[in-house]
């Protein structure tokens, strides 16, 4: 049985990948996998506890993967980084720091993961735009944002533009709820060639681990 374990930053995350995968994780299932998606509070509780949750789970559990998937914004938090290749390159030096530290095997370094949503998870709801119209109750979007989504930066993320576009017909964007009822209306295969710079890499090893096909 092959375990995964994906950690995010918070509930909306969480609750946004499982309708998004919903379909993958019982296909796993009925394979005799498990995977899923566990909150850590926060984008610094992720980075700073994250490589030390995922060696105590790979060390103890052979058939076991670990992603860390964080928002890239904010930048330099808790460490320097605007990028995603920093921010990883920190994360992998504080992982084998701890696994040498620990005294453990490096080779399970092949079961960790670091990825990221490129700004932040609402990337994926710009990029969903027929279930986005749906939620807004509206037949077109007259705000703008740079395309694809993954395009924005950490002065605008993609946040912020969700945030504007439900302020405009009088509600208030709660990431908890219309996250996750967007991307259950939405298409993991699609978002992959809406989001090819960081989410599309990060499905491809789920997949992978799982034995998966990935198109």
């Amino acid at each position: 049985m092959t375990e995964v374990f994906v950690y995010v930053e918070g509930p909306s995350d969480q609750m946004s990948m499982r309708e998004l995968f919903r379909d993958a994780i019982e296909t796993a299932k009925m394979r005799g996998n498990i995977v899923d998606f566990s909150p850590m509070n926060g984008k610094e509780p992720l980075l700073v506890h994250g490589p030390t949750k995922a060696i105590n789970i790979l060390r103890n559990r052979p058939n076991s993967y670990v992603f860390l998937v964080p928002d890239l914004y904010p930048m330099n938090k808790p460490f320097p980084h605007t990028t995603f290749t920093e921010m990883k390159g920190f994360l992998l030096e504080i992982f084998v720091k701890e696994l040498q530290q620990k005294k453990v095997d490096n080779r399970i370094v092949n079961r960790f993961f670091v990825h990221c949503f490129k700004y932040d998870l609402e990337a994926l709801i710009l990029a969903s735009e027929k279930a986005l119209l749906a939620r807004l109750a509206k037949t077109q979007i007259t705000q703008s944002w740079t395309k694809p989504a993954e395009n924005q930066n950490h002065h605008k993320p993609p946040k912020r533009i969700g945030e504007t576009l439900f302020r405009e017909v009088g509600q208030k964007y709660k990431d908890t709820a219309d996250a996750p009822w967007i991307l259950r209306r939405s298409s993991w295969k699609e978002l992959t060639e809406q989001c090819a710079q960081n989410f599309k890499p990060f499905v491809a090893d789920l997949f992978a681990v799982l034995g998966m096909d990935f198109p």
